[in-house]
């Protein structure tokens, strides 16, 4: 491995820790000695990174800092060209639109093979089995997770019963074939998922929710361990 692309991993692992990481664990993580480490750090700051820490202490990089260009490999650009081509095919259009553009500013900021081989990416996004019906806005669902502001919903489960629920929602699950609603739903006062595709009603009452999302989703994943690993769609009961 070159030296550069050595900084640039250190650099992409950084980036996944939030919190002060020991130079032990990244040398660890990297396969380089301690010494090598703390004198790729060394050189990263010198360039201009925002890595505060020390030895014994440990290695943060503050948000923000800019990866330069050259910093996708092959599979890493068939990643992401297959993941926004998915997003853009099977999501609303607010999402589709930033999926795009997304892949215009990467574009932009690679060099002309990486370029071409971006745009020539021959991994494609197939018609679904089946598309969603008349569900609610994506975006009224999204600013209501985002604001944690309660919901008033009119909703039809699998038998066709309607019933209509005032519920926190927390979180927005994109599957293939549907899109799942997580909240805490006052009327059955426990955690419920419902189907964006069976919501036939919604209104927003303004009205912040008692809890942060964050707890809801950590609290939800402590009450379906199982569910929380699969994520499947009928997992936590779907609007029962």
């Amino acid at each position: 491995m070159s030296r550069s692309e050595r900084l640039l991993n250190l650099l992409q692992v950084l980036r996944r820790y939030r919190r002060p990481v020991s130079g032990q664990v990244l040398a660890n993580e990297l396969g380089v000695s301690i010494r090598t480490l703390y004198r790729d750090i060394a050189s990263l700051q010198a360039q201009g990174a925002m890595i505060e820490g020390e030895p014994r202490i440990g290695y943060v990089m503050k948000p923000g800092f800019m990866l330069p260009p050259l910093m996708f490999g092959s599979e890493e650009l068939d990643a992401l060209v297959l993941g926004m081509r998915w997003v853009a095919d099977r999501c609303d259009p607010t999402l589709a639109e930033g999926a795009m553009n997304v892949v215009a500013k990467v574009s932009a900021v690679l060099p002309a093979e990486l370029r071409r081989e971006l745009d020539e990416s021959a991994l494609l996004v197939g018609a679904p089995l089946r598309r969603p019906g008349n569900p609610p806005s994506p975006d009224m669902l999204r600013n209501a997770v985002r604001s944690e502001r309660k919901l008033l919903i009119t909703y039809v489960d699998g038998s066709g019963i309607e019933t209509q629920r005032v519920v926190w929602p927390f979180a927005l699950v994109y599957f293939d074939q549907a899109r799942v609603l997580m909240c805490w739903c006052e009327l059955r006062n426990g955690f419920r998922n419902f189907r964006a595709d069976r919501i036939l009603a919604t209104g927003e009452t303004h009205e912040r929710y008692p809890k942060r999302r964050a707890a809801l989703l950590r609290e939800w994943r402590k009450a379906h361990r199982e569910a929380a690993e699969s994520i499947l769609p009928e997992s936590g009961r779907i609007g029962t």
